[in-house]
């Protein structure tokens, strides 16, 4: 017991040095609402031009355009914004607001979570109608299988990390649209499932699927993805943004929350980036934008829902100003690791939707937290 807390009061003198001095470097440079929006608007751009001159590379359902939609929709409810909404819905339109073809594959209803909310902001039921027979019919599953990874168990459960993004808050906002319960409460029971086996308590971090549970980095920690566990917080956030304030699950998923967020702060590289490997930074030593992008996210949203401290707004200062200096001139968006499942290499032209997706909803949390200090 002395030695967990001696180790935790470690833990917490560190993040507080770090603050203190991200704190330090960030002073001299408030950062301005027009200014971020305008270098929103710059990459959420620069992505609507790329699909219009070269066309969607992955399906417009896929789970990399799914991710990058949350952050078109939350940039759309700004100023300026309602080009991305309408964008937003002709690719529901396109699809007959459909989710993709594998019924319980939880990338294949990732876009659910912007169909209930594009759902909600025009007051248009048919949005969501074809979503609601899916998420009846994962209602109805018995959810009973190990999650062991093999029998291509992701088509059924979710039995990796990733997944706590795609699926809970899909069902937890079609929750909230449709005012139905039922939804809620199976993002909720299954995300306990899958943090069960995946959560390793002893550094409040996921691992990416069972297959990871013995592998190491080349310095013998243990291998946890930045974007894997950025994939986690930031899909935990948008479900506590669908749950009820006297909700029986919340206090456990705020517990959850800070405990992760703790942890991940005292991980911070000094340029503010996270990279590739949490516990292997050196392996990977250069900045990677689309953990970043989710830890940010999912940082400021704490600190606008008064779930952390305003000791935190320094680490999410520096992790904005990395990510705005890896946005080149034409606007896009550099240091994106790619499709993988584990940590990979990464350099100024590495690019992808998902870290766009990250970009645009940690700039809209940091609009509101400086409307809200305004």
């Amino acid at each position: 017991m002395m030695k967990n807390g001696l180790k935790r009061l470690l833990t917490l003198l560190m993040i507080t040095a770090l603050l203190a001095d991200a704190g330090a470097q960030n002073a001299a440079q408030p950062l301005k609402r027009k200014s971020v929006l305008s270098i929103m608007h710059r990459v959420a751009d620069w992505q609507l031009n790329t699909w219009k001159t070269r066309g969607f590379r992955y399906q417009k359902s896929d789970w990399t355009n799914g991710a990058c939609y949350t952050g078109l929709y939350s940039v759309g409810t700004l100023k300026g914004g309602k080009k991305y909404l309408n964008f937003l819905a002709q690719i529901g339109n396109d699809l007959n607001w459909n989710t993709g073809r594998r019924r319980f594959f939880a990338d294949d209803y990732c876009v659910g979570q912007t169909y209930a909310q594009l759902s909600m902001k025009y007051k248009d039921p048919k949005m969501i109608a074809p979503f609601i027979k899916l998420a009846d019919s994962i209602v109805a599953q018995p959810h009973d299988e190990p999650l062991d990874w093999k029998n291509s168990i992701q088509l059924r459960e979710w039995a990796w990390c990733d997944a706590l993004f795609m699926g809970p808050p899909s069902l937890a906002y079609l929750s909230t649209a449709a005012h139905n319960p039922q939804y809620l409460a199976t993002a909720s029971k299954l995300w306990w499932k899958t943090t069960d086996f995946l959560y390793d308590s002893s550094t409040h971090l996921f691992f990416r699927d069972a297959s990871y549970f013995k592998k190491k980095e080349k310095n013998g920690e243990k291998v946890f993805w930045s974007r894997g566990n950025g994939w986690v917080v930031a899909g935990l956030v948008r479900v506590l943004e669908n749950m009820p304030a006297d909700y029986p699950d919340r206090p456990r998923f705020e517990r959850l929350y800070k405990d992760m967020m703790t942890k991940i702060i005292s991980l911070q590289q000094p340029d503010g980036s996270w990279h590739a490997s949490l516990l292997d930074p050196a392996s990977y030593p250069i900045k990677e934008m689309s953990g970043t992008g989710f830890f940010c996210y999912a940082l400021i949203w704490g600190l606008n829902h008064n779930l952390l401290g305003g000791e935190y707004w320094p680490a999410a200062q520096k992790a904005w100003k990395v990510m705005t200096e890896s946005v080149n001139a034409d606007g896009m968006l550099g240091y994106v690791q790619p499709v993988g499942a584990a940590p990979q290499q990464v350099d100024a032209s590495s690019t992808d939707v998902y870290g766009v997706g990250a970009f645009l909803l940690a700039g809209t949390e940091l609009i509101h937290y400086l409307e809200r200090k305004k």
